[in-house]
């Protein structure tokens, strides 16, 4: 749920702020004075609201509005595509997402929602830590969109006002001031550009940084290795990877198991693997087993399991392995000493070299544990007893390695955090904003769309108008619903 002080400290300042601009504005002797300088810096306050528009950047958009007029014309030309196509295909997906959100809550069997729109909510599934992350994006997403609109009017030769920037209770955004008649004098065609290239520059922002994620390697060589290992650049405090034998900041992960790890990606995958298929065993010799092992009582779990170890050690485990006369043997065995220098083995028949006498002993661990060793040189293996997933979510890392001391480690991960919001959001920005709903560029796009296609059909402008008011309804509703019920499945389980 939403941090309690973060929902207060939020209603608390909008209240200050409104409060402050109603006493403001009823006060004799300040209204005048407070009015003009709203004015002057173009400020508008209303209840969780507050919007800011100038006209200094007026001259900038007339120069890129009038640079190379014909490429504008041919970059613009194939934004309206995108844009007729996206507003088509946003209805279509959206109604895909919503036939998946209805089965899935019929069938009540939750399935993973990483294919699914609408599920961003911050404080919900978001991290706080993350949030500078997503309201820049949304920002930067926000102004790429109205710049695209600004030039593209500019180039179609309609007035532009101002640009300016809101925030919407906490969220921001951006918006183009355009002068309403030159929009109602041009082409339909001319107009679809306009409209259109919001969402094609939020598209080609997500390409972008597509590619300069993918790039990031090559971008960052001279200053960072990759494909030596997994950096770790945070452990959580609560962490099983935590303490004296753990996990710290600066090491590098090289092998999970007998798993190669050479970036994030494989530890990931490793981590995978290993929790989907059987603990591994280790190859003991006869007589190391004999030397190591204590008597010690067996008995089983609650979940079928059998436990070995009765003596509280943090360091003893149980191992199960089998002989030529019995299949389930047991002994209690200090964990370090068995697995240091040993060979992972999945059956006594890994085992048999050297003419000695060995056993493959496996970890007698409850269901979903298993016994993992990290290695993470220089430094003593790490040997982790838990869940596979724990390490995964309370152990971050990154592919980069620095070459130099001074360079930071947390530099590639923010970066690469960035791009991968700015790929969504602004992926996210495009594929509503085409929608054929109300108080959305796709309302505009779809009566341009009209007008360019069906007046020779429907010959009554009143009538074309009642046909987009039916569209326009119908992919409100669709919008509606999948916000709301995107907003349910996160909140409600």
């Amino acid at each position: 749920m939403i941090p309690v002080p973060v929902v207060v400290t939020v209603l608390g300042g909008w209240c200050a702020v409104y409060l402050a601009d109603t006493l403001l504005k009823s006060s004799n002797s300040l209204k005048a004075s407070y009015e003009e300088w709203l004015l002057t810096y173009g400020l508008s306050v209303s209840p969780f609201h507050l919007r800011w528009q100038t006209a200094l950047f007026n001259r900038q958009f007339y120069n890129w509005g009038r640079w190379k007029p014909k490429l504008l014309y041919l970059w613009f030309s194939v934004g309206m595509v995108f844009g007729i196509v996206a507003m088509f295909g946003s209805v279509i997906l959206l109604g895909k997402t919503l036939l998946q959100t209805l089965t899935q809550m019929l069938t009540e069997a939750p399935k993973a929602q990483n294919d699914r729109m609408l599920q961003v909510v911050p404080g919900v599934n978001l991290p706080i830590s993350q949030l500078t992350y997503f309201f820049s994006a949304i920002l930067i997403s926000g102004v790429i969109h109205e710049v695209g609109h600004g030039v593209a009017a500019i180039r179609e030769q309609v007035r532009f006002n101002g640009f300016g920037i809101f925030i919407f209770i906490i969220y921001p955004g951006a918006f183009v001031d355009l002068f309403t008649t030159h929009l109602q004098l041009i082409s339909p065609v001319q107009q679809l550009r306009i409209f259109c290239a919001g969402v094609w520059h939020n598209f080609v922002l997500g390409v972008a940084s597509f590619m300069v994620l993918f790039l990031l390697p090559a971008i960052l060589f001279p200053f960072y290795y990759t494909g030596v290992g997994a950096l770790v650049t945070e452990v959580a405090e609560d962490s099983p990877a935590n303490g004296p034998r753990g996990l710290f900041v600066g090491d590098l992960v090289t092998n999970l198991q007998d798993c190669p790890v050479y970036n994030v990606e494989d530890w990931n995958s490793c981590l995978g693997d290993i929790s989907e298929k059987s603990q591994v065993g280790y190859c003991v010799s006869a007589a190391t087993l004999q030397q190591l092992s204590f008597p010690a009582r067996v008995y089983r779990r609650l979940d079928g399991t059998v436990e070995c170890c009765s003596n509280n050690s943090l360091t003893d485990i149980c191992f199960s392995y089998s002989n030529k006369l019995e299949s389930h043997l047991y002994a209690c065995l200090p964990a370090r000493k068995v697995i240091e220098a040993s060979k992972v083995c999945r059956t006594n028949v890994d085992c048999h070299k050297d003419f000695v006498p060995s056993f493959c002993v496996t970890p007698s661990l409850e269901n979903q544990t298993r016994l993992i060793r990290v290695k993470h040189p220089p430094h003593i293996d790490m040997l982790y007893v838990g869940h596979p997933m724990h390490l995964q979510y309370t152990v971050s890392l990154s592919s980069f390695v620095p070459r130099q001391n001074f360079l930071s480690i947390d530099l590639p991960v923010m970066i690469e955090t960035f791009c991968k919001y700015l790929i969504s959001l602004s992926g996210a920005l495009a594929v509503v904003n085409a929608v054929p709903c109300f108080a959305l560029d796709g309302q505009w796009i779809l009566n341009s769309f009209l007008e360019a296609t069906l007046s020779s059909l429907i010959v009554e402008k009143q009538n074309r108008e009642f046909v987009g008011f039916l569209i326009l309804l119908a992919g409100s509703a669709l919008l509606a619903a999948n916000v709301a019920l995107g907003l349910w499945m996160v909140t409600a389980r």
